[in-house]
């Protein structure tokens, strides 16, 4: 791990300690964390100070809660004259869904502090009659909605305080979406803090980031401690033919209180979800190719329990935060290492037990396999006749 300050590994012990407003301390109680996570302990004290920050940590440690909660500490909300103080961007419109809930629920108690949030795929009319009838301090968004409001005047950013990029190797490796930040940057002031975070940061998205901050505070976790305690990994070798067979005996014999199926396309996911409903599993698919009020209605029922099993692309791969789910099966083994460790931290959630599964067809995903497991230093062992479901649910 690499630090550059004081603060870290002092080895803070609980919220209270870093002295959170009592406000923020209830929200946090009621939102059942007990103890903030090793990334929490180390970049919350930096982030409520004003520090830029470059965070990598691994998937389910609570990396968004570190940046609502030092935001949260820091707004001071004007409601006489309101403005966007914090601009958090995400890199799909699930994200942006999932962290305006995050902030919702962690300043339920800041009353004053509004959160709006906007993307693509649904009315731009309505969203822009919300934020001018309710103009929101936080204000969440994806960067193509987000800079299509600032250049038409309706989001103005010249009293921005702090600019937040959630998943930001995923934005900024996009060259579409980097240049949609870069004219967002430009539209806000020089002086402002600068947070951005991953569960993986490669070399390239490390010299961006370091590109648009200032002096940031660096929290890195070696990528060979990239994967999760807790989480059993295994591999089956099979025959594309056989693998909807095998999947249906993996969701007969495994006790999961929810499960997320990956596959590599849109027209896959919905064929199998297909499948699947007609073998009576609960099974919902979630893609890019929906419509975005179905989408979210869909993230909404899986979130809440109502479906058990998920079928979905890589849209889901990063940072959606589903904490009841303990299985991952990659029907379609990931193109690369990162989005491997993105999906197979979709289970295990901040240090909780689960079992990540991966179909591997033929020589090249092979390679893609042992091409995981020389970067990350784990274990990805063949799938045994039995599990002990003590050993994956907790």
């Amino acid at each position: 791990m690499s630090f550059k300050g004081s603060y870290a590994g002092v080895g803070t012990v609980s919220f209270r300690d870093m002295l959170l407003k009592e406000q923020i301390l209830r929200a946090i109680g009621d939102a059942g964390f007990e103890h903030p996570s090793e990334v929490q302990q180390n970049a919350i004290p930096f982030a409520m100070v004003g520090q830029d920050m470059i965070v990598q940590a691994k998937s389910g440690m609570g990396k968004t809660a570190v940046f609502v909660i030092a935001t949260l500490q820091q707004i001071e909300a004007d409601t006489e004259d309101p403005c966007v103080d914090t601009l958090i961007l995400c890199n799909t419109r699930e994200m942006a869904f999932q962290v305006h809930k995050e902030v919702e629920r962690l300043g339920k108690y800041v009353p004053d502090v509004k959160c709006g949030v906007v993307y693509g795929g649904v009315s731009r009319a309505e969203q822009k009659k919300q934020i001018e009838e309710n103009m929101p301090h936080i204000l969440v968004g994806t960067a193509g909605r987000v800079l299509d409001f600032v250049q038409s005047g309706v989001v103005k950013l010249d009293r921005l305080k702090r600019l937040i990029l959630d998943e930001c190797d995923d934005m900024l490796s996009d060259s579409h979406t980097r240049r949609a930040i870069q004219d967002i940057f430009k539209a806000s002031p020089k002086e402002k803090q600068v947070m951005m975070c991953s569960a993986t940061i490669g070399k390239s998205a490390k010299s961006v980031c370091r590109q648009i901050s200032r002096d940031a505070e660096e929290i890195f976790i070696d990528d060979s401690k990239l994967t999760l305690h807790g989480l059993q990994q295994h591999y089956v070798m099979i025959d594309e033919k056989d693998k909807i067979k095998k999947l249906n005996d993996l969701l007969d014999s495994l006790d999961f209180n929810q499960v997320i199926v990956f596959v590599k396309s849109t027209e896959r996911a919905s064929a199998l979800d297909k499948v699947l409903q007609k073998a009576f599993f609960p099974a919902i698919s979630l893609h890019s190719a929906l419509k975005q009020e179905e989408r979210l209605e869909r993230y909404r029922k899986f979130k809440e329990y109502e479906s058990r099993i998920l079928v979905a692309t890589d849209l889901c791969g990063r940072g959606i935060d589903m904490e009841r789910v303990n299985i991952v099966i990659n029907f379609d083994i990931p193109d690369t290492s990162d989005k491997y460790l993105h999906r197979a931290g979709r289970a295990g959630r901040f240090g909780t037990k689960g079992l990540a599964v991966t179909f591997v067809t033929g020589d090249e995903q092979k390679k893609t396999l042992q091409e995981i497991q020389d970067r990350f230093a784990v274990k990805v062992t063949p799938l045994p006749d039995k599990i002990k479901a003590s050993s994956y649910k907790s």
